[in-house]
């Protein structure tokens, strides 16, 4: 039985080739198919969109690097979108853990690659895109030759120097660039270098920041931690992953990806997006906030004036700039200095405690009270390490007693003191700042750290402790 479409065409129900015409911008055609036009039909009617929209959507190439908390979100509603090419980008496999916010994946695909996993899922949404996977992590190695054949960059990942490759590559390629990030129950999301324009150029601007623009340096990595250390509610990642997928949506249907959309274009005002939720709060609004950003920077590394003789293609793929270093993530941490007498195993640290060894010595846990509260070792005290650290530097600065940051334990005392954190890199530099506070009194007391903290505790120790 024949059919009246919304454009007034006749589509007859045996006929399923039948096609409606329309014509792209760049002067090259394509045709949409009665599957198409009446999957997409209820998107196409919005203003703004239309056959011309919808069609560049189809011929559009997403790039979303992340299929975590982010990616997944963003990838259900592009594929929906009818974006017709979608690579994805990830090197992990789906975990338990992963399923209370990735919602691309499910329990009966654990342990497979996320890349998969999200690809079986969007199948099942959307069939008519390429699915095209890429199983392994982005690297300044492999970054250029992914990125340029796609038009549009979703960064979904979760780490800093991730996040400066991604942008850095962008400005070479000439690719608008996608950004967002969430932790705990905040997240933050970003369109840069969009429309793009050529490194080093800023006449006619402004043009659009770049992510160095905006962030020059990177947070400390203490200041910058993963949801596996700080944790990460399920629906602030889901709404930023969907933000991701709009603005990704808005430029490819609007052409704003071509480096011919110039003039008015280039002149929108940047926004940086924050997203905040107070999960302890009274039941009240939750709050969205948007930061008017500076366009592009003359000083920035990247994009500013002289940039063609810093940052290349070729030097990147050399190792120039070293992403890790610049982000300090491979650079010898506080307390990479102990000694093999200020550091003790898990398994060594319950022995001489079964034997009697350590009477009246203090045990400090300096993971988050959230942490804390999951599990602990029998006697052990919460001295969180942001707050411990905060409380350093204000005694140092202030000229006060080192015994004030850990209440009721005396200077001369010379019981032991051991500090743990959940994988062993702060309880290091925590050790240090006892000393440098006084703590150890003179040598005489023992302060030292138990090597790969509570991972290690899990797996040396009690297998069965709830390490998260």
């Amino acid at each position: 039985m024949a059919s009246l479409h919304a454009n007034g065409t006749l589509g007859g129900g045996d006929d399923s080739q039948n096609q409606h015409d329309s014509n792209l911008d760049n002067g090259t055609s394509r045709r949409l198919t009665d599957e198409e036009f009446d999957r997409y039909s209820r998107q196409m009617i919005v203003p703004g969109m239309g056959k011309e929209g919808q069609l560049r959507l189809i011929n559009g190439r997403i790039l979303i690097i992340g299929a975590g908390g982010l990616g997944c979100p963003a990838a259900q509603y592009i594929a929906g979108a009818g974006v017709g090419t979608i690579g994805i980008i990830d090197g992990d496999v789906v975990e338990l853990s992963n399923l209370h916010r990735q919602v691309g994946h499910s329990t009966s695909r654990i342990g497979m690659k996320k890349v998969d996993s999200l690809i079986t899922h969007l199948r099942d949404l959307n069939p008519l895109p390429t699915y095209i996977p890429h199983p392994f992590p982005l690297t300044p190695q492999n970054a250029a030759s992914i990125l340029s054949a796609y038009d549009v960059i979703l960064d979904c990942t979760d780490n800093p120097a991730t996040r400066y490759l991604i942008s850095d590559v962008c400005v070479l390629l000439g690719k608008p660039l996608v950004s967002a990030a969430s932790v705990r129950t905040s997240g933050q999301l970003i369109v840069l270098n969009c429309p793009p324009a050529p490194q080093g150029v800023l006449a006619d601007g402004p043009h659009p920041p770049c992510y160095r623009c905006c962030f020059k340096n990177p947070p400390p990595p203490h200041a910058a931690p993963s949801c596996g250390e700080a944790g990460i509610l399920g629906p602030v990642v889901g709404l930023m992953g969907l933000a991701q997928a709009g603005e990704a949506i808005k430029i490819l249907a609007s052409a704003l990806h071509l480096p011919t959309h110039t003039g008015e274009a280039n002149l929108r005002q940047p926004t940086l997006l924050i997203y905040s939720y107070d999960l302890a709060g009274a039941v009240g609004p939750y709050t969205f906030r948007a930061l008017r950003m500076a366009g592009r920077k003359k000083t920035c590394f990247a994009c500013g004036e002289g940039s063609e003789g810093r940052l290349t293609l070729e030097g990147i793929k050399d190792g120039t700039p070293d992403y890790e270093v610049f982000c300090g993530l491979n650079a010898t941490p506080k307390g990479g200095g102990l000694s093999p007498q200020e550091r003790i195993t898990a398994g060594a640290y319950r022995a001489a405690r079964e034997r009697g060894e350590l009477e009246g010595h203090l045990l400090v846990d300096t993971r988050e009270r959230e942490h804390f509260s999951l599990g602990r070792i029998e006697g052990a005290v919460n001295v969180p390490f942001g707050g411990l650290l905060m409380k350093a530097a204000a005694i140092k600065r202030e000229g006060g007693r080192g015994a004030e940051i850990l209440p009721g334990v005396g200077v001369g005392a010379e019981a032991a003191i051991f500090v743990v954190c959940r994988r062993g890199l702060d309880s290091q530099e925590v050790v240090e700042k006892f000393k440098e506070l006084g703590l150890d009194n003179g040598g005489k007391r023992r302060i030292m750290d138990i090597v790969g903290g509570m991972k290690a505790w899990k797996d040396e120790v009690d297998p069965s402790f709830p390490f998260v």
